[in-house]
């Protein structure tokens, strides 16, 4: 591709899953029949130079760009403390996400208006399900509501469902009713759904994932394989065992989760399935 200059560069570029800038794409049928992809894309943020009278060139944004660096690396040492992640978030970049099925988009937080303009143009998004609680937002310093009003002109959905970010029990309280949303806006099938967490490894995907595993008739682990070889990501699978077995449960008497084996309900039969679906879609109503 080229070196890339901090001036003038082009606003979006892809990258391939082993992060190396060459341009890859590939596509092939999954098991529930949709079209899947590897591409995984960034959209820069233009980076701006100006000359002072001494001549001297300065960065207006170097401050901000120096609390950010430190928000970075305080964010990714919590994430890989607190979650064993490995991966890092790299909000300098910008808007980052990766096609996992043909109608479905896992990526990371949209930082501006325009980043919604290029979700709708580029990737024909119509809906944008957002996973952050407040303090996420504020914490990157996002205009949260300039960007669902550029939603709201847009036309495109956003919805928020919040989940609390390093914490596999709050995913797991979450993931129905987030998939519950997902699923309402595949099916609905005015474009493609967008769903974001911060930086979209952890959160994000296991709703993916969960929705893969009880709507597509994958077991979890095929389902968790499929989008981390394309995402790059550290989804707690735990979290979506456990919220699997909140939904099967019809029995009082069944032993609890937290004594199970690591591999229960990594599959599930047909009459849970059907069961779950049943339970998550009638959660819209809620």
């Amino acid at each position: 591709m080229g070196s890339v200059s901090n001036i003038g560069f082009p606003s979006v570029f892809r990258v391939p899953l082993d992060t190396q800038l060459l341009s890859k794409q590939m596509k092939n049928k999954s098991s529930c029949g949709f079209m899947v992809s590897n591409n995984y894309s960034v959209r820069l943020s233009p980076i701006c130079c100006k000359v002072s009278e001494s001549g001297i060139e300065e960065n207006p944004t170097s401050k901000k760009a120096s609390k950010i660096k430190n928000r970075m690396e305080e964010y990714n040492i919590t994430m890989k403390r607190m979650t064993r992640n490995p991966y890092d978030y790299h909000h300098d970049l910008g808007m980052n996400y990766t096609l996992i099925t043909d109608y479905l988009i896992v990526g990371s937080q949209p930082q501006k208006p325009e980043d919604i303009d290029y979700l709708k143009k580029e990737e024909g998004v119509a809906y944008i399900i957002n996973l952050q609680q407040d303090k996420d937002v504020e914490y990157w310093g996002i205009d949260l509501q300039s960007i669902i009003r550029r939603c709201r002109e847009l036309e495109i959905s956003h919805t928020r469902i919040p989940a609390r970010d390093f914490d596999p029990d709050s995913v797991r309280n979450v993931l129905p009713k987030a998939v519950s949303s997902l699923e309402w806006a595949i099916s609905e099938g005015k474009g493609r759904v967008y769903i974001h967490c911060t930086a979209g490894l952890g959160r994000a995907p296991a709703v993916a994932i969960a929705y893969l595993f009880w709507f597509c008739g994958m077991k979890l682990n095929t389902a968790y394989d499929m989008l981390t070889s394309k995402r790059p990501c550290g989804p707690n699978k735990r979290a979506i065992r456990g919220a699997t077995y909140d939904l099967s449960k019809n029995d009082p008497w069944k032993e609890p989760f937290e004594s199970l084996p690591e591999y229960a309900f990594e599959d599930i039969a047909d009459w849970e399935r059907s069961l779950i679906q049943n339970r998550v879609r009638s959660l819209r109503e809620t």
